[in-house]
């Protein structure tokens, strides 16, 4: 075997010195060279590192750029600590920041790796990903034909955005399919809107959260504001955050306060005591003493867990649906030099009552697994088949006549009882429009069973609370 060797001591104390630099920063360079036992292993371990740099650069059988190879070993490094952190460059730290901020085009699908592949945590409500049937835990193996095993994630995420119009395939796999699902996608320009809300009966409002974005929180607080201030005083409130992958911090704590009067939100707790911290609940102007039902799912993760913990730990509501993604950590995004960004975890946070979600989830107090809701024309023929199967009173011979109708069974002042009907109808289908805006289609919201159990949660506590036990 060909060995070569050579040495090279001027140029390996200059790439010490640089790859020192850039990986830490000139603040933390005089620190590792200040002769602690700590910093003396650090050193060797650069060292070394530059070793390989060097080896690499002068015999790999093709050439490469030194500050490529420099860059790549930061990924490596940031992108070892945890799935959340990530050393971003320009042309990704500048999409992070948009998609707290402005308006960009893709299919719309929060992502992150789990067991090194690329999984995702929910498809964004209303979006191209949403619409073609991906769902949360579905693991991306290809991007038009492109294996991901060896992508970072923001690489996924860059191949995945493009012009509004276009088209992008993915290929997934899917827990209890035997083959790769493909979806061809076309991408298209993802909403900006993170809340919308309605009524679902004369009483029951509905808040659909999608994500957590800068003025998320104000919009929440309008969309309850609409529904308290309605034609029919509210009773109880579904609070929807399934498939919310979260977002930002504030916004979820600022949503949380709008139910909780006194008391700790949430705390974060890391290594660095500036780190650690508690954001206490606010008075509110407006008491808000009606029952709430919380749904959440495998797709709800971070900022959901954080309003899902505090409002579930309060006694404030009542959380149905599947267990939470479990991302209990707090990530800080600092900017780099260049363009560049570093993103990285600083602390975990812990709901009120001080439990970590971390890796374990919120587990709903009452459990309830979605279903497909069932097709039109078959639920009505199992309802007439239902129907058929059972006598009432009145379709028993001699049967007593009710006083308020006539011997034919018909009901007695009849004109005067459909016209009731008729304004009872109309005020009904007026509520039922009662929405955020009309792209939103509320009316299938009661085809959803679990947002049917918990409106009938909210009922039965509005029945069973006047109910006299003595």
């Amino acid at each position: 075997m060909l060995k070569l060797t050579r040495k090279y001591p001027r140029l390996s104390t200059v790439l010490t010195v640089t790859v020192v630099i850039c990986i830490l920063g000139a603040g933390y360079v005089r620190e590792i060279f200040a002769g602690a036992e700590t910093s003396e292993e650090t050193y060797k371990s650069l060292k070394q590192l530059t070793e390989v740099l060097e080896e690499i650069q002068y015999n790999y059988v093709d050439e490469v750029k030194p500050n490529e190879l420099i860059q790549k070993a930061i990924e490596g490094m940031v992108s070892s600590l945890d799935p959340h952190s990530a050393f971003m460059p320009p042309e990704n730290f500048a999409d992070l920041q948009m998609e707290t901020k402005g308006e960009f085009s893709g299919i719309g699908i929060v992502l992150t790796m789990k067991d090194g592949a690329i999984t995702v945590i929910s498809p964004i409500d209303g979006t191209p990903a949403a619409k073609a049937g991906i769902k949360a835990e579905d693991i991306i193996l290809k991007v038009d034909d492109e294996q991901t095993r060896d992508m970072q994630l923001w690489e996924a995420v860059k191949k995945m955005r493009g012009k509004k119009g276009t088209h992008v395939k993915i290929t997934i796999f899917r827990e209890g399919t035997k083959e790769p699902l493909d979806f061809d996608l076309v991408r298209d320009d993802i909403p900006l809107e993170s809340v919308k809300w309605a009524e679902l009966e004369p009483g029951y409002g509905y808040v659909l959260i999608t994500n957590f974005r800068e003025s998320t929180a104000e919009d929440t607080e309008k969309a309850i504001k609409a529904l308290e201030s309605g034609p029919n005083p509210l009773k109880g409130l579904v609070i929807d955050l399934r498939g919310n992958p979260g977002g930002l911090l504030d916004q979820a704590i600022e949503i949380a306060d709008l139910f909780i009067d006194k008391g700790p939100i949430v705390s974060t707790k890391g290594r660095k005591k500036e780190n650690n911290r508690t954001w206490e609940a606010t008075p509110n102007t407006t008491p808000r003493n009606y029952p709430i039902a919380l749904l959440i799912n495998s797709g709800s993760a971070s900022a959901s867990e954080i309003v899902a913990g505090a409002l579930q730990d309060t006694n404030k509501a009542i959380v149905v649906g599947t267990t939470s993604f479990g991302k209990g950590s707090v990530q800080t995004v600092k900017p780099l030099k260049d363009g560049y960004g570093l993103k990285y975890t600083i602390a975990r946070y812990y709901t009120p009552n001080g439990r970590s979600i971390q890796a374990e989830g919120i587990v709903p107090d009452i459990e309830v697994t979605y279903e497909e809701p069932k097709k039109d024309d078959k639920a009505a023929a199992e309802e007439k088949k239902k129907k058929s199967l059972f006598l009432k009173e009145k379709d028993l011979k001699n049967h007593l006549v009710n006083p308020g109708t006539t011997e034919n069974g018909e009901t007695k002042e009849k004109e005067k009882i459909e016209d009731k009907k008729d304004d009872k109808s109309a005020k009904k289908e007026k509520v039922k429009m009662r929405k955020s805006s009309d792209t939103f289609e509320a009316e299938r919201l009661l085809d959803d069973n679990q947002v049917r159990r918990g409106l009938d949660l909210l009922i039965g506590y509005s029945v069973f609370k006047n109910i006299k036990t003595k």
